[in-house]
Formats: C-alpha cells, sequence, structure tokens
C-alpha cells in the first residue's frame, strides 16, 4: 500500500471505505509527521486528542454502514476561519489565544462530511499578504526550497499539503491567496465563484472579494472537497442561494463529442494577449506554453483574446480591497475581544495603543490606504472610481467568455521568491498579484494546478479561469490535464 502521507484525498478515501487503514491510524502518522516537521512553520495550533477523537468517530460511522468520500480523511484549516475548540488568530497578536463560540460555516461543512481537523494553518495576517511573511508568528517556509516564500496568504495550506503533512487544507482567495501559494508550492488549489461557500465565520478581510476553497493534491481532490463545503448559507448575506453540487461527477463528465484520447474535444480556452507580456520570466512562460501544449493535444483550442484593463486590477484592487480592510478591521479595538492594551489614559488612548501594538506594519498600510481613500474629499477620486474600473474588468471577461469557455495563463510572473526579497518593497509584492487580481475582482472562479518547474527547480502553475458558476467545466480541464501528466504528483525531495 502506498505510504499514508502520500495519498491524496481520493484515494485515501478509497483505502478507508475497503477497510485497508482506518481514521485513527491516519491521523497518528500524519500527526507524527506534523511534529516533525515544525520546522517549515505552517502549523499555529495542533490539537492531536480531538483530531483523534473524529477520527473514532469516523471510523464508528464507517463501521455503523455510514460511506463517504471524505468520511475518516484527515484535513486542516486556514487559520482564518474561526473554530470552538482550537484557538483563531489570523496570523495576528491581536487574536491571541482568542477562541470562537462558534464554528465558521466551511468548518462545520466539513466536519458533517467527516473530516477531521488535525490543527490550523499558519498565514499572513488578517490573510494581507503574497508570501506569508506577515504571519505574527512566524514566516511559512517553501518544502521545495526552505530559503523561499510559499505564497500567500494561504502559504501554511500550501506548505502543509506540498510537504504531504495534511492531504488538504482550507484558505481564502482574496486576491489571489488560494491560486497564487498553490502555484508557488506545487499543489492544486481552487478558488469558486464569489457567494459559493458561505463566508460566515471566515474572519473578513475584504467582503467583496474574500472566498473559500480547498488546496490539494489534485483537480479530483479538490472536487470532493469544494463539494462539501459549497452550498447556500442564510446566515451569510453574500452566498449563493444554490444548492450544493458534486463538483466530481461534474469533473468526470464527458463534453460532448469528447473520446478518450482527446476528452477536451470541442473545449476552447481563452489565452489573454495581456497574460504573457515581455515582463513574464522566461521559465514561467515556457512551462506555461507546454502545459496548453498538452491541452490542445488533448482536444481543446486555442483562441487569442483580450482583457485590456489587466494592469488596471493592481490599483483597483488595492483601492478597494483595504477600503473594505479598513472598515472591518475597525472591531479589533480591545474593548470587547482580543488584544487589549495594559497601560492607557482614556477610551480613545486604549483604542490607539491597542491597534498599534495588535496589528503588524502591513495590516497598518492597508488600513491607513483604506481610510484615506474613503475620506471625505477623496471617496469620489479613488473608491468609486476604483468601483467603476471593477465592473469594466468583469464586462471584459463577458465579452472573452462570448469566445471561449475557460481563459488560461501563468499564475505569477515568477517562481517563488526568497524570504525576505521584497520585504522592503510592498509594491513589488503587489505587483506579483497582476494575474490573479482581475478573475478575483470580477467574482470569477479560478484554479491554480501544477505545470512544470522553473529557476532553481521550483514549482509553475497553470491558472485557468471560468465563467461565473463554471467550476465543473475548471474541474473537468484540470482533472484531464493531471491524467495526461505527472506534475501534481511529484513531492519536494525528502517529503
Amino acid at each position: 500500500m502506498t505510504a499514508l502521507h502520500r495519498m491524496g484525498v481520493a484515494e485515501l478515501g478509497r483505502a478507508l471505505a475497503s477497510k485497508e487503514v482506518s481514521s485513527v491510524e491516519v491521523t497518528k502518522h500524519l500527526l507524527a509527521r506534523v511534529a516533525d516537521h515544525e520546522h517549515l512553520g505552517a502549523w499555529l495550533a495542533v490539537d492531536a486528542e480531538h483530531a483523534l477523537a473524529q477520527a473514532n468517530a469516523a471510523d464508528a460511522r464507517r463501521a455503523a454502514g455510514e460511506t463517504g468520500p471524505l468520511l475518516g480523511v484527515p484535513l486542516a484549516h486556514k487559520d482564518i476561519f474561526v473554530t470552538r475548540e482550537l484557538p483563531t488568530t489570523a496570523g495576528s497578536k491581536m487574536l491571541a489565544n482568542y477562541r470562537s463560540p462558534f464554528d465558521a460555516t466551511v468548518v462545520t461543512k466539513l466536519a458533517a462530511a467527516g473530516t477531521v481537523t488535525l490543527g490550523k494553518l499558519n498565514c499572513d495576517e488578517f490573510a494581507m499578504g503574497s508570501s506569508n511573511e506577515n504571519s505574527a508568528w512566524r514566516a511559512v517556509r517553501n518544502p521545495w526550497d526552505t530559503t523561499r516564500v510559499p505564497g500567500g496568504s494561504s502559504g501554511g495550506s500550501a506548505t502543509a499539503v506540498a510537504a504531504r503533512l495534511v492531504p488538504a487544507a482550507t484558505g481564502t482567495d482574496t486576491g489571489g491567496s488560494i491560486r497564487q501559494p498553490a502555484s508557488f508550492s506545487g499543489v492544486t488549489g481552487i478558488k469558486p465563484t464569489y457567494g459559493v461557500c458561505s463566508r460566515y465565520g471566515m474572519i473578513a478581510f475584504a467582503s467583496s472579494l474574500d472566498q473559500a476553497g480547498p488546496f490539494a493534491r489534485s483537480a479530483e481532490d479538490c472536487a470532493l472537497l469544494l463539494g462539501a463545503m459549497s452550498g447556500f448559507d442564510e446566515r451569510d448575506s453574500t452566498s449563493a442561494e444554490r444548492a450544493p453540487q458534486d463538483f466530481h461527477a461534474a469533473m468526470l463528465t464527458p463534453r460532448d463529442g469528447a473520446t478518450a484520447s482527446q476528452p477536451l474535444k470541442g473545449l476552447r480556452i481563452g489565452l489573454p494577449r495581456e497574460f504573457f507580456p515581455a515582463a513574464l520570466a522566461a521559465d514561467v512562460n515556457d512551462a506555461v506554453r507546454t502545459a496548453l501544449a498538452t491541452l490542445e493535444q488533448l482536444g481543446a483550442s486555442l483562441v487569442d483574446v483580450s482583457l485590456p484593463r489587466t494592469e488596471l486590477s493592481i490599483p483597483v484592487y488595492y483601492i478597494i480591497a483595504p477600503a473594505e480592510a479598513s472598515s472591518n478591521l475597525s472591531r479589533f479595538d480591545g474593548v470587547r475581544f482580543g488584544h487589549r492594551a495594559k497601560q492607557y489614559a482614556d477610551l480613545l488612548d486604549m483604542y490607539k495603543k491597542t491597534r498599534a501594538e495588535g496589528f503588524g506594519p502591513e495590516v497598518k498600510r492597508r488600513i491607513m490606504i483604506g481610510t484615506y481613500v474613503l475620506s471625505h474629499g477623496y471617496y469620489d477620486a479613488y473608491y468609486l472610481q476604483a468601483q467603476k474600473l471593477r465592473r469594466m474588468i468583469a464586462d471584459d471577461f463577458q465579452r472573452c467568455f462570448s469566445r471561449c469557455d475557460v481563459i488560461a495563463g501563468p499564475v505569477a510572473p515568477t517562481v517563488a521568491w526568497k524570504l525576505g526579497d521584497k520585504g522592503d518593497d510592498p509594491v513589488a509584492s503587489y505587483l506579483a498579484d497582476i494575474f490573479t487580481l482581475p478573475a478575483s475582482l470580477a467574482g470569477l472562479p479560478g484554479m491554480s494546478l501544477p505545470a512544470g518547474f522553473g529557476e532553481g527547480g521550483m514549482p509553475v502553475g497553470l491558472q485557468l479561469i471560468g465563467n461565473y458558476f463554471g467550476e465543473g467545466t475548471l474541474l473537468h480541464a484540470a482533472h484531464a490535464f493531471q491524467q495526461a501528466t505527472d506534475w501534481h504528483v511529484r513531492a519536494p525531495a525528502g517529503f
């Protein structure tokens, strides 16, 4: 039998169903691996006792005749989802040792499917960052090269899956925080259409952009997880009123006219010329072009399209997201929960000192930007104009989808950079989001799948973007690609 830590979600589910292994055995094995790889910085909390209790319960459910592809499968949650049994910090000193009185909907849904929660995973503070160096606790390291970043803000989730510490993890994507770390760390990750997964219990950064999604080894694994995570939630006013979907079945449904050798026959893949600029690193371009050639061999056709406002997505995002962050983070004032300064003269002084002590530099930077663009005299000049451009960016995508079914391109302009390389230049880090921001602003589904390696042997991801609620089409294309390639099964040396 394959080593337990090398099994993905689907494979592990089959092994559990056939009684080849128990959930308790798998959980103990993975907990030992987590303890052996603390140097990666991926974990902020681990609760072995609670995890083993869940594993025992899952084994009992199977013994009673219950079935399910996720029943007894271990995973971990990004520390942006609130949990009762584990502390939730959002990677910030502001919430050190905070315990939520309830679980996030995503956590509840996955638990109902029988998953076992090993712990909480590190992230950039309040999900603000592209490298996971903004965590208040410690930076996360990329298992392919521990001197490099894993991507962010869901870097802990990407590293935990890439290092074979857990077969799957949850993440959140505001401007690319699932797709970019998935690319940098050589795993598969999908951000569904805005509203497909409930945001209830997900600590808010930018409410009109934040969306939950899974990390796993393969598109098949992601389909199983997304099926359990999705569905309407009346407690979330932005939740899409759609029933839970069987994304796994959609992934396996053959296209009209498809054959065994050409499962993507008839699929039109749009290539925005703006996604292949001269500044795109040669190693990333080569890997993405090779992946596109594979998709062609599988029957897809490539169509040239244009997203003319791609470059504008950076200023638009970095006006809208900080504006929403400045509003959302105003609740962290030391009054009801979280950190409170020990010494202060009056209420205003307590606010100032609490927030100065509790927030890190990147969070303060975005709060300041957001407060500025929402202030009197600047709202119309900045925030309102950004919202108009956001609508135009979404319209550009719809024009593309009149000519294609899926849009493809790189996830980031380069492979993962060295730890500390962009610490003194936050704008350089912002620019690395140029290919992921447009889909986030439009609320479209997008995913990253391993597509090769670049400089220093670092992973390169292929980004696929679909139309609204087109997750099934994305997963089908990704699954066909992964059936024809082995990039997604390759592991970092020593893991």
